[in-house]
């Protein structure tokens, strides 16, 4: 059974940082593709950023390029995703996904697997 657990959510100024942590458990973690999605209060849940099996290959939303990073520790089964310069409207529960594909993909529909979530919440 692949067990997710995020860690590192908080509250943050805007244009402060926080970096969220997802410990992988269960199967083998290098083989594939890891993913951060997030839901605000009464909107849909949507990606984030993903990175492929190898950290080679990253997607990102437009709305959080240049600001997250996603990166993977595949020794450690352990994906990060660093957040820069949040703004209020990041303000979410950031949640931990992959699933059977080892490619990057943005689709929900790709993941199977997720964590309980981490909350991020950023003032102005």
């Amino acid at each position: 059974q692949v067990q997710l657990i995020e860690s590192g959510g908080g509250l943050v100024q805007a244009g402060g940082s926080l970096r969220l942590s997802c410990a992988a458990s269960g199967r083998t973690f290098g083989g594939y593709a890891m993913a951060w999605f997030r839901q605000a209060p009464g909107k849909e849940r949507e990606f984030v950023a993903a990175i492929d099996w190898s950290g080679g290959s990253t997607n990102y939303i437009d709305s959080v390029k240049g600001r997250f990073t996603i990166s993977r520790d595949n020794a450690e089964s352990t994906v990060s995703l660093q957040m820069n310069s949040l703004k209020p409207e990041d303000t979410a529960i950031y949640y931990c996904a992959t699933g059977t594909s080892s490619y990057a993909n943005i689709g929900p529909h790709h993941y199977h697997y997720w964590g309980q979530g981490t909350q991020v919440t950023v003032s102005s």
